[in-house]
């Protein structure tokens, strides 16, 4: 593991010397659930596009300014739930940034191996995310070790019981890129709602 080195594993300019609070805000009355990503500000840092033709299968990041960041797209026919994250729109393997796969295909409680593309043997994972969708909490660590690079947790407002969304906040550590954890969340998210299909 390296030293805390900016680890931009998306792109080093999300990767601030400091903790980094975001807001995640889901609507979830529309056709498609909406997710927007804002700071503490409540300037938009990130938002999802999600088409209808592909609902299931494709997700793009984008950031403020609405270009694409990266696209999520879950790799069909693998046993253990997969998703492939690509730069910017791209899905050519060339451009595979990272990958996620369920640890187990029973559990309880989530938990996700991440590799990152140049790990190709995936004998040991390079971040570990374990997590509740159910109780809004999770934990990405470090490889197979107990260093907590991000922390996501649910926040309840007002707005939040009256208008059917769901706030969480994250909290992503110094030089851990921060586009990266938002992925993950959203992986967290999809996988979640797959297993409630089931």
């Amino acid at each position: 593991m390296q030293n805390q080195q900016p680890s931009g594993i998306i792109n080093p300019k999300y990767c601030a010397p400091y903790n980094v609070d975001l807001a995640i805000v889901r609507k979830v009355l529309a056709l498609t659930d909406s997710f927007t990503v804002t700071d503490v500000n409540g300037q938009i840092v990130f938002s999802l596009k999600a088409s209808l033709m592909t609902l299931h299968d494709h997700r793009v990041l984008l950031d403020a300014a609405g270009e694409p960041v990266v696209t999520l797209r879950r790799k069909l026919m693998s046993a253990h739930d997969r998703w492939q994250i690509f730069r910017g729109e791209s899905t050519e393997p060339k451009d595979l940034i990272f990958s996620v796969k369920r640890s187990s295909f029973f559990q309880l409680k989530t938990k996700l191996d991440v590799f990152l593309a140049n790990n190709t043997k995936e004998e040991v994972c390079d971040f570990k995310v374990k997590g509740s969708w159910f109780e809004r909490s999770c934990v990405v660590y470090a490889g197979e070790s107990l260093n907590i690079v991000a922390q996501m947790h649910k926040k309840h407002t007002v707005q939040s019981i009256v208008f059917g969304k769901d706030n969480f906040m994250v909290t992503v550590y110094p030089n851990i890129d921060y586009a990266f954890i938002v992925a993950l969340i959203l992986i967290l998210d999809e996988i979640h709602k797959d297993m409630k299909n089931q």
